[in-house]
């Protein structure tokens, strides 16, 4: 069995897309939701930017697919932590999970690239791309620690409002929340800090180019290497993990329309604007449920996770990411073993 869900990055454009506005995305990511739920699938996730006609402000939505239904997971691949207060993020992520019902799952990490040049700026942080790396990784700790609902803050002599004796901590609290939180890796050195410090391990469609290898054989070394540090940390809990992919089962005359002869076939090597090293892209796996499935089962990275997102094209509106969610449950994940 493989625990199967969905990536969203919630895009709308007026041109050449059937979602056309920031209403269309927001409301029909809550529709697909509801529905994939019904279809088996186990998680609705959704990649979060900012400045961008796309997903920038995911607790309401969290929290809205989560009054909406009842057991799909609902998560984050991931949210920017640059651009976070982990104080007003930790209300939030307490909020959003009650509601849910404890299905919260967060995917917090250092981000790609942004529309904007030092967008984390324009929300009061005034650090440098070099400072940076540092300031995400301890924001991120500090959320760790306000997750665990450990009292601190000292009480005001004369509240206005009634309060037990004692420190305080920030409401709502959610019981748990902080083994739900899954750090973006991209190398094997940023897999065993999140191992380190008692995060899920969260890989997406690409990784740093550490070797010469193929990118699954690259990103199955990076989630073995998590999971042997995360058992020496001797945390209290079983950690998970998560890959991402894009794969699109060709089974009317639409898919193949839209998706037949895909140009990315093949794992791609590129540079992101920060980054000084290469990085390693894969590929799309599109055709046929039977030959995609071959292709799919022969993926390692695939077989060390327990948890598959797979990117869905949001703006060919729910209808069609209905079809492409059901086609790889009923066609592609019982022939590869997931079901």
């Amino acid at each position: 069995m493989k625990n199967i869900g969905f990536l969203s990055f919630g895009h709308w454009m007026s041109q050449s897309s059937m979602v056309k506005t920031a209403e269309e995305a927001y409301l029909q990511s809550i529709d697909l939701a509801v529905e994939a739920e019904k279809l088996g699938i186990d998680g609705a996730w959704f990649r979060v930017h900012h400045f961008a006609q796309q997903i920038g402000s995911p607790f309401p939505l969290l929290s809205a697919i989560g009054a909406k239904t009842s057991k799909i997971e609902i998560g984050t691949g991931l949210i920017d932590m640059r651009y976070e207060n982990p104080y007003m993020m930790a209300e939030n992520a307490g909020l959003a999970d009650i509601i849910s019902k404890n299905r919260v799952q967060l995917g917090v990490g250092r981000g790609s690239p942004e529309q904007v040049l030092d967008g984390w700026k324009y929300f009061g942080y005034d650090y440098s791309e070099e400072d940076i790396k540092e300031v995400t990784r301890e924001r991120t700790l500090e959320f760790l620690q306000l997750l665990k609902g450990e009292r601190f803050a000292t009480q005001n002599p004369e509240p206005l409002f009634p309060q037990s004796p004692g420190k305080l901590r920030l409401e709502p609290y959610s019981k748990g929340l902080e083994q739900r939180i899954w750090w973006g890796a991209g190398s094997i050195q940023t897999a065993e800090w999140a191992a380190k410090h008692g995060m899920n391990l969260q890989s997406s469609t690409l990784v740093n180019k550490e070797s010469n290898e193929p990118f699954h054989i690259q990103q199955a070394k990076q989630l073995i290497a998590y999971k042997k540090a995360f058992k020496e940390a001797g945390h209290n809990f079983k950690p998970r993990t998560l890959v991402t992919r894009s794969i699109q089962p060709i089974t009317t005359d639409l898919d193949r329309k839209l998706f037949a002869g895909s140009m990315w076939d093949e794992d791609s090597v590129g540079y992101l604007s920060y980054h000084q090293n290469p990085t390693i892209f894969g590929k799309t796996f599109a055709g046929e449920p039977d030959v995609i499935a071959k292709e799919l089962a022969q993926d390692e990275a695939i077989k060390e996770a327990d948890t598959l997102l797979i990117t869905v094209p949001n703006t060919l509106g729910v209808e069609y990411n209905v079809h492409l969610l059901e086609s790889i449950v009923k066609d592609v994940a019982p022939l590869v073993g997931w079901r």
